[in-house]
């Protein structure tokens, strides 16, 4: 489906109804394709208070929505290796019940849980974005 910045209320809602009982959301797509712009629109709709950032220098961000429930934001582009996922904890995330957004996974394949929401995004050549998620 396409959409632009006017439809991401909408979009963000059927993201979190299809992604029902899965807590491992993957972002795909390529820089400035929009990523952490739909994380920050879910999270509102998921109720979270504050500021939504990307957390390209700290590797993640915890934020707590109005219900009371952690959701964490990952973005692994600046990771070298598996390793340092490793050294942070990144099993005790994933192993928490919470829901984990992950841009860049695939720097962490291999240490992803098999049943992850996958999320893509792409650009169009009319500045909107096409996104499809399984």
């Amino acid at each position: 489906m396409f959409y632009n910045r006017e439809d991401l209320a909408q979009i963000s809602n059927q993201v979190i109804k299809a992604a029902y009982g899965r807590n491992i959301w993957i972002f795909e797509g390529e820089m400035g394709a929009g990523k952490t712009t739909l994380i920050k629109a879910i999270c509102k709709e998921l109720g979270v208070l504050g500021h939504i950032q990307s957390p390209t220098f700290s590797i993640v961000n915890q934020y707590l929505s109005s219900a009371r429930e952690t959701i964490y934001h990952f973005d692994f582009y600046r990771l070298k290796n598996e390793t340092e996922a490793l050294d942070f904890g990144i099993e005790e995330y994933f192993d928490s019940g919470n829901i984990c957004m992950i841009e860049w996974a695939e720097k962490v394949e291999s240490l992803l849980p098999d049943n992850c929401f996958k999320i893509k995004i792409s650009l169009t050549d009319n500045l909107e974005r096409n996104i499809e998620f399984s």
